[in-house]
């Protein structure tokens, strides 16, 4: 007869998710950095962060007589990437360009939570979480043998790379926990060079203040200067520490089948693959509403959205976007006619250049800008 947990985890992976495992429900070091990680200030302005920051320690001050935590894993990147972007057209992560994943995966982990009972033959208490609740999920999941962390923070699976949303369904059930895996990120260091904002002040930590996924998401107010310079195309998110990995290389990747058609929920929708920067610009709320209903962009709202276009459209070099700046520029928005006010001024910095044949000076992250060295290393 299978265990409790064989069942538990082929029900799981039944349900459509890629990967499953279990972890204990207890404090680990690297559940324990968290701490660490928000005394140096990595945090920024993500203040939630700290609020909860004992039970995102310790799994079992979220539930109490919580025993395991059931993680499961669904890749989200199944078909090749659009190609790299021409002018005038934005970048989305590639986790935002689908249906929410939150709701995507929070629907089967409730189908799993209610039918732990059965499995068990007794009243279970579960509660699940999609990076919604005070939960360090990658943790748990590299605890359960779902992948290891890698020297960009992510988890990152052997053969399905790091292209992964996570889940946890944290329970009252005594499960046999999984096998963590080692490190395989070796003498590499692709994702830290290659991080357009210096964001690693050293492997595996992430100063979430120099990232542009905190810039473009997170990050209500101005976005830093030194970081606009970093930013280029990117809009909501940045992939590039994933996309430089060779764990991510396709030829040596396993895309695993979606019978279940969870994969094709999250596959990316046309409108957001590659956006022009000119429909970005003009983006009313109501339409912007109505394209990211059920998106993971609505957590950037629509006033940060256009926040970044202007950012990117200085970056892009392309003129014909000058009347939608100079529109933003003598706007009532006083936060999006200074991002205009900057991005005109790049494009006007662009075009000496082009004539001059010479680049302008200008301060950025590898340089200073953000007031503290790039890298100790």
């Amino acid at each position: 007869m299978p265990t409790l947990t064989e069942r538990v985890l082929a029900l799981a992976r039944g349900l459509g998710f890629d990967l499953a495992g279990v972890a204990p429900a207890l404090p680990s070091e690297r559940t324990r950095f968290l701490a660490d990680w928000l005394a140096r200030g990595y945090g920024g302005e993500l203040d939630y962060l700290a609020r909860r920051a004992e039970e995102r320690i310790d799994p079992r001050l979220v539930l109490p007589g919580a025993r395991s935590l059931v993680c499961v894993a669904l890749a989200y990147d199944r078909e090749p990437a659009a190609e790299a972007p021409v002018r005038g057209t934005a970048r989305i992560a590639r986790y935002a360009q689908g249906d929410d994943y939150h709701d995507v995966l929070g629907a089967r982990l409730r189908t799993l939570a209610d039918a732990l009972p059965a499995l068990a033959g007794r009243p279970v208490e579960t509660l699940t979480y999609v990076d919604t609740g005070p939960v360090q999920e990658r943790a748990h999941a590299a605890r359960a043998g779902l992948g290891f962390i890698g020297k960009n923070t992510c988890l990152i699976h052997p053969e399905l790379g790091s292209w992964l949303f996570l889940g946890v369904a944290l329970t009252d059930l005594t499960l046999e926990p999984g096998e963590p895996l080692d490190d395989h990120c070796g003498s590499c260091r692709a994702c830290l060079d290659a991080c357009p904002t210096q964001a690693f002040p050293e492997p595996y930590v992430l100063d979430a203040t120099r990232c542009l996924s905190y810039a473009t998401i997170e990050l209500a107010g101005a976005i830093p200067p030194a970081l606009r310079e970093a930013q280029g195309a990117w809009v909501f998110g940045c992939d590039v520490c994933q996309e430089v990995c060779p764990w991510n290389r396709r030829p040596r990747r396993r895309v695993p089948a979606d019978p279940l058609g969870l994969g094709a929920r999250v596959a990316p929708r046309p409108a957001w693959r590659a956006p022009s920067l000119a429909w970005l610009l003009e983006l009313g709320e109501d339409d912007w509403l109505r394209t990211t209903r059920g998106s993971a962009l609505r957590r950037a709202e629509h006033r940060r959205l256009v926040r970044n276009a202007l950012v990117a459209a200085g970056a892009s070099g392309d003129a014909s976007l000058r009347p939608a700046l100079a529109r933003h520029a003598a706007g009532p928005d006083a936060l999006l006619a200074e991002h205009a006010r900057s991005a005109l001024a790049r494009l006007d910095a662009a075009s000496l250049e082009a004539r001059a044949g010479t680049p302008v000076a200008r301060s950025g992250p590898r340089d200073g800008g953000l007031g503290r060295p790039a890298s100790p290393r």
